[in-house]
């Protein structure tokens, strides 16, 4: 499982420098439909693989549409991040932040505590998140894109919690495909007077974008991320974006060209010596 969350982990990474291309092409409305619309159709190989009857309950439900908003709500957030702000910046306050409020959400609804070591990790957590910033004047985190951002740990951490107690309803395959088809419903009704097609007008590097965020950044890693939580906790699930940044910022180097300074792997090392602190038994 911890292969599978570093693959996972990855595989999001990478997804920020394909988000940042379809921000420059079309509308928020019109990209969001058609990654959830790709993401369900994907899902649709994968169940008739684990061949799992499909079963929906009133419990099953609540927590489908629940994430269902949440997921949509992300979906918004990251897209005007990424299209007012930086793409390395989105992955650095969403992953380091993410997993901090998840913690703190676990903590106060469930009152569990913390130990003395993972306290330590969530700290050199937001250490590196600085150091990837080069954060010198506070006042430079809260502009409009960085607020954006700072929405999506926020949101992503409620998610976490939700997909960590949905499983004792429903198969996490089943809970990732029903989230997807919810929100894609909901899109269509949202963009209905937008021009949807105009999707078959874009160009090859447009489709490879959004092939990956659908098919490897959406169903792939956020499956496998639904799985771990109810297997590690969301807590300790949580932990392992620390490592998102990382391959973030080193995809961003190789696909957009982006300069690889020495902030970036000094901040990356500190965040994945957190995600050793929070996991170490």
């Amino acid at each position: 499982m911890n292969k599978l969350m570093i693959l996972a982990m990855f595989l999001w990474g990478s997804g920020w420098s394909a988000l940042k291309v379809l921000t420059y092409e079309l509308p928020m409305d019109v990209v969001v439909f058609w990654r959830f619309f790709f993401m369900s159709l994907t899902f649709i190989p994968i169940l008739i693989f684990f061949k799992r009857p499909l079963v929906l309950n009133k419990d099953s439900l609540k927590y489908i549409m629940s994430s269902s908003v949440l997921n949509v709500s992300f979906m918004f957030s990251s897209f005007y991040g990424i299209k007012y702000g930086l793409a390395g910046a989105g992955s650095v306050i969403i992953t380091t932040f993410s997993p901090i409020m998840t913690f703190l959400l676990v903590a106060i609804l469930f009152r569990n505590k913390l130990q003395t070591r993972q306290y330590f990790g969530l700290l050199l957590g937001l250490v590196g998140g600085y150091i990837l910033l080069q954060l010198g004047d506070f006042s430079l985190f809260l502009n409009s894109a960085n607020l954006y951002f700072l929405f999506c740990a926020t949101i992503w951490a409620g998610v976490t919690v939700l997909s960590q107690h949905s499983q004792k309803h429903i198969h996490p395959i089943h809970y990732s495909f029903f989230i997807s088809v919810v929100a894609t419903l909901f899109m269509f009704f949202y963009s209905y007077d937008s021009d949807l097609m105009v999707v078959f007008d874009q160009d090859f590097k447009f489709w490879i974008s959004m092939i990956y965020l659908a098919v490897f950044g959406q169903t792939i890693a956020t499956t496998i991320f639904f799985i771990a939580s109810g297997k590690l906790g969301s807590e300790k699930t949580s932990s392992y974006m620390f490592l998102v940044p990382v391959f973030a910022l080193l995809s961003a180097s190789i696909l957009l060209d982006e300069p690889m300074q020495i902030h970036v792997i000094i901040g990356g090392i500190i965040s994945m010596v957190a995600v050793y602190f929070i996991n170490k038994k």
